[in-house]
């Protein structure tokens, strides 16, 4: 199973018909444990995506500085990003998977030090979107009158996502850094108590917080029926759909789906990324983003 070209390539397809207002993927070299799955490299990815697709908006949620300097992520992202007219939105995090950074070479770090590596990326990135002549000397990575050239249209590059649910460092950093905050498989109330908390930050650092996006990522498994949806929830060891819900997952047939991402919606959820795991399963993909679109969009 995993993502390989012929996968990638058709979900694109189906997204880009279906209504979903945007298409993101994980940057994994392998999955946490064996078997090992087809994993496709990010940024080729997302190239094609940039020249195969005309209107969602995508990118990775999310991508960590680990694997690639923040002078290379800046690069690649700002040149996809003119690529795509605009599109990409430039998820980036601290970084979580042990197995991939021991099987390929990695030095993940303890948490203290993937914090540290992410806030200083983030200042690079952030520099060399924004100014003409970037400098930072910083325990993990340095750059001296670094330029970035040609320059995207806006003058700023692409938004910048920051995904995680840390109450104090990473919606800081969110609140100092991006133009949008990514919450990770969060219960309602767990999400609005981070959206608060993120208005305080924000006018704490002087900016607009209705000019700032807020979105979750959660796990999905829709249904025809809620009978089948309970099936379903049952090979992930729950009891019922509803109760997947009460965690903060996405289940269930049309109706319950609808109104379960309605009570994030009051919470201040923008923009759901639903998380789907079938990747043979276009039929659901297709049928659930038609549903939602309407719901949402019409």
């Amino acid at each position: 199973m995993g993502l390989n070209w012929a996968r990638w390539k058709a979900m694109a397809q189906v997204v880009e018909a279906s209504g979903y207002a945007g298409l993101y993927r994980s940057d994994h070299f392998t999955n946490p444990s064996p078997p090992d799955q087809d994993s496709l490299e990010l940024w080729t990815s997302l190239t094609w995506l940039a020249s195969h697709t005309k209107r969602i908006e995508f990118g990775p949620l999310v991508a960590p500085f680990t694997f690639r300097h923040p002078s290379n992520v800046a690069r690649m992202a700002s040149a996809v990003d003119e690529l795509s007219n605009g599109r990409l939105q430039l998820g980036l995090g601290a970084g979580w998977q042990e197995r991939e950074h021991h099987n390929y070479g990695f030095d993940l770090g303890s948490v203290s030090e993937r914090l540290q590596r992410f806030e200083e990326g983030l200042e690079v990135v952030s520099r060399l979107f924004n100014e003409e002549e970037a400098n930072f000397n910083g325990d993990f990575f340095q750059i001296e009158e670094a330029l970035l050239r040609p320059k995207s249209r806006n003058g700023t590059g692409p938004r910048i996502v920051i995904g995680g649910n840390g109450m104090q460092r990473t919606l800081n950093l969110a609140a100092r850094f991006a133009d949008e905050w990514n919450g990770v498989f969060l219960p309602v109330k767990e999400f609005n108590k981070r959206n608060l908390r993120l208005d305080e930050l924000l006018k704490k650092e002087g900016r607009d917080s209705t000019k700032f996006r807020r979105s979750l990522m959660m796990g999905c498994m829709y249904a025809k029926n809620e009978k089948l949806a309970n099936k379903m929830a049952a090979t992930r060891g729950a009891n019922s759909a509803k109760q997947l819900r009460d965690e903060g997952f996405a289940a269930g047939s049309a109706p319950c789906l609808i109104e379960h991402l309605k009570t994030y919606e009051e919470a201040g959820c923008q923009r759901v990324m639903l998380q789907w795991l079938r990747l043979d399963d276009l039929e659901g993909v297709q049928e659930m983003g038609e549903m939602l679109n309407k719901e949402f969009q019409g």
